[in-house]
C-alpha cells in the first residue's frame, strides 16, 4: 500500500504536535534518501529470513510438498522483496508511467501481505472445523474467491485511477480504492479475532499440564493480537486517508519519519514477530516409516 504522508496543514487539523526538530528533519532531503534504505533493507532482512526459512522447512520434511506453512514463508518472501526494491528505486518508481504500474507497485505488495497472513486464518479455521467436526471443504475454496474478488476489484480501480476519462471519474476511483482496502483489511482483522479466539478458546479446555497445549496457546494468542492490530492500523491510516485527502493524503514521499513509523508499525515490526514466533520447524519424519514391536 502507500506510505503516509502528511502536510503542514494536516498536523494542525488533526492535532499532531510535532516540534520544530521533527519538521526540520522532515524537510531533509539526504534523511529522505537513507530513510528508503533504511526501509528497504528491514524488508531484505525480513525476505532472507522468510527465505532461510522455507528451505529449512523444505530440507525437514520435502515429502509434503507445499503446505500451508511453506506457502506462507514463500509469501512472506516475496512481499519483503517487492517492498525492499520499491524503496530501494524510489526514485525511478515515482516516475513510472502509466499511473497503473506505479499503483500496482505501491499496493501489490500491500495485498500479498493480506493474503499472506490470511493464511494463518485459514489454517486456523481449519483446525477448529476439524476439531469440532464441522464441515471445512469450503473453506479453500472461500479462501481463494475472497482472494480473487479482491484482486479484481482493486485492478479495476487501479485502470479507473489512470485511464478514467474525467478527474472526477479518477479522484472517485482512488478514494474508492482506499475504501476498498480498508474494508479488505479490517475484515482480515475480524478474521483473526473470531479464528483465532476460538481456536485460543478451544485450547484452554486441554488438559492444564500439556506443554504443547500452553505453547499453542501462547503462539495463537500473541499472533491474533499482533496481526489483529497491524491490520486494524492500516484500515484505520487508509480509510482516514480516503475520508480527508486534502490533509492526510497516503503516498510515497514527503515525509521520512512518518514513513519508518507507518512501515514499521504496519508491517515491519509484526513480520519479524510472526516469523520469530513461527520459527520452530515440525518434527523430522521416521525414513523408516512404521515398524512392528518385535515380540519377546
Amino acid at each position: 500500500m502507500r506510505e503516509l504522508v502528511l502536510n503542514d496543514s494536516a498536523v494542525s487539523s488533526l492535532g499532531f504536535p510535532f516540534p520544530e526538530w521533527w519538521r526540520n528533519l522532515e524537510k531533509n532531503e539526504a534523511l529522505q534518501t537513507y530513510s528508503n534504505y533504511g526501509i528497504g533493507g528491514a524488508y531484505g532482512v525480513i525476505g532472507l529470513i522468510a527465505f532461510v526459512q522455507l528451505i529449512r522447512l523444505q530440507i525437514r520434511v520435502p515429502e509434503y510438498g507445499w503446505t500451508t506453512q511453506k506457502v506462507f514463508h514463500l509469501l512472506n518472501g516475496l512481499v519483503a522483496a517487492l517492498r525492499c526494491s520499491v524503496f530501494l528505486f524510489r526514485p525511478a518508481v515515482e516516475g513510472l508511467h502509466p499511473m497503473v504500474t506505479k499503483l500496482m507497485l505501491l499496493d501489490l505488495p500491500g495485498l500479498l501481505f493480506f493474503t499472506t497472513y490470511t493464511l494463518l486464518v485459514l489454517f486456523w479455521a481449519e483446525i477448529y472445523h476439524q476439531a469440532r467436526n464441522l464441515p471445512a471443504a469450503a473453506l479453500r475454496p472461500t479462501f481463494l474467491i475472497n482472494n480473487v474478488i479482491v484482486y479484481a476489484v482493486l485492478a479495476g480501480l487501479w485502470a479507473l485511477t489512470t485511464f478514467g476519462r474525467t478527474s472526477d471519474i479518477q479522484e472517485w476511483a482512488y478514494t474508492v480504492s482506499n475504501l476498498w482496502l480498508a474494508g479488505v483489511f479490517l475484515a482480515a482483522a475480524v478474521g483473526f479475532l473470531l479464528y483465532g479466539g476460538r481456536l485460543f478458546v478451544m485450547l484452554q479446555r486441554f488438559p492444564i499440564e500439556s506443554r504443547g497445549r500452553r505453547k499453542k496457546l501462547r503462539e495463537v494468542g500473541l499472533v491474533t493480537s499482533i496481526c489483529a492490530g497491524c491490520f486494524v492500523f492500516r484500515s484505520v491510516m487508509i480509510a482516514t486517508s480516503a475520508a480527508d485527502r486534502n490533509d492526510l493524503e497516503v503516498d510515497m514521499l514527503g515525509h521520512p519519519l512518518l514513513n519508518i513509523a507507518y512501515y514499521a508499525l504496519a508491517e515491519i515490526i509484526p513480520s519479524f514477530c510472526v516469523l520469530f514466533i513461527l520459527r520452530k520447524l515440525p518434527p523430522k519424519s521416521n525414513p523408516q516409516g512404521y515398524q512392528q514391536i518385535p515380540a519377546r
